[in-house]
């Protein structure tokens, strides 16, 4: 979906990025982040206070 195609093309970014440009309401992006996290196909990482995503 829009959440995997924005990490492809962009690589690792903080979630308000990717919020921004799948333009997602938070329900939705962290359902589409859970799902991406369960079938292991999005790492996670936390930087200060960031979280970074990136596909795996």
């Amino acid at each position: 979906g829009k959440v995997w195609t924005i990490l492809d093309e962009n690589g690792r970014q903080n979630v308000k990025e990717v919020k921004k440009a799948a333009k997602l309401t938070d329900k939705d992006l962290y359902a589409a982040l859970g799902w991406l996290a369960r079938e292991g196909k999005v790492a996670m990482e936390e930087v200060e206070k960031d979280i970074f995503i990136s596909l795996s």
